[in-house]
């Protein structure tokens, strides 16, 4: 049973768990006293008209009823109080596990099923282990306890009072079978359906850009038309086995009145007698009535626990193996030696036979057209993907012997859409770095040109950002994001078109900044704009995942192939817009032979 898998999360709560239960057996051996005291009240006082009896054992009933209160209350916080703390740990530990997915768990993961997972899948199994199982066990224990005292008292009226309880026990176990499946499949469509409402809010400006709210609408209705009907399936299945279980407890009265008032005509059981036997069985067909509803709930936890399990028991592909070397003392260089990569479920290599040496310092600069496996090679340099074949090296040690943590601290990322977090500017800022000082974090941003427009928001680097920096231009965004990666000082950089967000002024201020910042580290920059790439020490051309030219700009034109045509064509592209510029009147001034000159040695 997946919830048994779990167990593990109830260990540290023990001590509670068996105060719980010992509070539980006290309360059941309590509610087993009140018939036999029903039983002396009909045959002692009432029948014996005994009135001292009657007070006496009314003040029995009252105490009873006080120390099953205290009891209960506290059995319910016992409860309630392990329920959330295994909740607490169990979201803990399924967002602790998330962390260190690989990135091609995520490629093929629904944000919306995470998080069902991580919240009403929790929410599932904490019912279960706080209240279900507890009720289960009271269950349990008071049958136990309600068939050893009607046997006792009488055998033969205890049978044929508990035939109809037979069918009752074998309809209630067959849809506890069904009723798992049926929860699993409402369950995931729970998690379809939070996937199209985060994918909704997260692109709410696309939807309006290209007027498609009806698409939208219709899109979450018929998935929450899929989830509607998943729950009317489980529900109808509820209500077939309800009134079976409801018809078969009458009956089972029915037996006990005709059968036992037969014997109390014939003075072979007392009035008392049947009172309390027929008290016992309707204490009885109480917890009866809830068990469909008990298993309903534990078929929920278990297919709560399978979807929980799924993210458990997927192992991290990409981690520090066993006896893994810190890496101290960075020089920078780094090796793509005969590298080979291909994702998940993809056909074709995303990059193939890669060799390339960079040495310390060096500025590289990888260009071609999108899908070339440019952003690929690099992300293997931090390990977001292992290579197929080949291996990549830092200072000639092979990235899957070293300490995952102590290489990603080495290296700083800028990457194409700059991710900021619902948090104050200065706490995106230092977020690789939180020890950061006041004066640290302000460099930063003054070396990514960052500082001026930060300063002029009235609570400056204490300004919120909205979610994923949404209240911020994207040239701001990038700017703070390249300043993220600056104050972790890495040894190695990596710029993933980090400029393509900023304007002609701002790219100019940016390149002069990291231009000096760049000196003593190895930078990769993946960028679109020649004037980019022109004072790389060493441009790599890409195509199809391979490397099909390498060398200098000035090499590489006169060489001719692809990056000339790249080169060409950008040329070509600007000459256009500044000859439509001439044509509406609007004429831009054309940049003179120098200032390009000076434009391309800024980078």
């Amino acid at each position: 049973m997946d919830l048994l898998k779990l167990r593990n999360f109830v260990t540290p709560y023990l001590p509670q768990i068996l105060l719980s239960f010992l509070n539980l057996v006290v309360l059941t051996a309590l509610s087993l006293v009140v018939p036999r005291i029903i039983q002396q009240v009909v045959d002692n006082g009432l029948v014996l008209r005994d009135v001292d009896l009657l007070v006496r054992y009314a003040f029995y009933l009252l105490g009873l009823g006080l120390v099953t209160a205290l009891l209960s209350g506290s059995q319910r916080y016992l409860s309630e109080w392990v329920s959330a703390h295994i909740g607490y740990d169990l979201r803990n530990k399924i967002y602790d596990h998330i962390q260190y997915l690989p990135f091609s768990y995520h490629d093929h993961s629904q944000t919306g099923q995470l998080i069902s997972r991580c919240i009403e899948d929790v929410r599932a199994i904490e019912r279960f282990a706080g209240s279900i199982i507890i009720e289960l066990a009271q269950f349990l224990l008071l049958g136990i306890g309600i068939l050893a005292l009607m046997f006792s008292a009488n055998a033969e009226l205890a049978l044929i009072g508990l035939l109809p309880m037979v069918p009752l026990v074998l309809i209630t176990l067959n849809f506890g079978d069904r009723v798992t499946a049926l929860f699993f499949k409402v369950d995931t469509a729970l998690g379809d359906l939070s996937s199209v409402l985060q994918e909704n809010v997260s692109g709410a400006q696309v939807i309006r850009a290209f007027a498609k709210e009806q698409y939208e609408i219709e899109r979450f209705d018929n998935s929450n038309k899929f989830y509607f009907n998943s729950r009317l399936t489980l529900i109808g299945e509820w209500a077939k086995v309800m009134p079976t279980t409801n018809l078969l407890i009458a009956l089972s009265t029915i037996l006990i009145l005709w059968f036992g008032g037969q014997m109390v005509l014939q003075g072979r059981m007392t009035i008392g007698e049947i009172v309390a036997f027929n008290a016992y069985l309707l204490m009885l067909s109480a917890p009866a009535q809830q068990l469909t509803w008990l298993v309903n709930a534990v078929g929920e936890a278990t297919a709560g626990a399978q979807r929980v399990l799924e993210v458990l028991e997927t192992e991290p592909e990409i981690q520090s193996p066993p006896g893994s070397k810190e890496l101290h003392g960075v020089r920078g260089q780094v090796e793509f030696r005969s590298v080979s990569l291909k994702y998940q479920d993809e056909k074709h290599d995303a990059l193939s036979d890669i060799n390339l040496l960079v040495e310390p310092n060096q500025i590289i600069a990888l260009i071609g057209q999108t899908g070339s496996g440019k952003t690929s090679l690099v992300n293997l340099i931090p390990r977001f993907y292992d290579v197929t074949e080949g291996a990549v090296l830092v200072d000639g040690q092979d990235v899957r012997e070293l300490e995952l943590f102590s290489l990603r601290r080495q290296i700083g990322l800028v990457l194409q859409t700059s991710l900021l977090f619902s948090d104050t500017i200065r706490a995106n800022i230092a977020y690789g770095r939180p020890n950061a000082t006041e004066e640290q974090i302000i460099a930063a941003a003054k070396a990514a040109q960052a500082h001026e427009f930060i300063i002029g928001f009235e609570k400056g680097y204490d300004t919120i950002v909205g979610e994923r920096g949404v209240t911020l231009s994207g040239g701001q965004r990038q700017r703070i994001a390249i300043a993220r990666a600056l104050l972790m000082d890495p040894r190695i950089l990596i710029l993933d078109d980090s400029l393509s967000s900023v304007d002609t002024q701002t790219e100019r201020l940016i390149q002069q900044a990291l231009d000096e910042l760049m000196r003593g580290r190895t930078t990769f920059v993946i960028a679109h704009r020649m004037s980019t790439v022109r004072r790389a020490n060493l441009i790599v051309v890409m195509a199809d995942g391979r490397i099909v030219q390498r060398g200098t700009h000035e090499r590489l034109l006169a060489e001719g192939g692809l990056y000339r045509e790249i080169h060409d064509l950008q040329l070509a592209q600007e000459h256009r817009f500044l000859d439509d510029m001439e044509r509406l009147g609007n004429e831009p001034p054309r940049p003179s032979r120098e200032a390009k000159s000076s434009h391309s040695e800024g980078f």
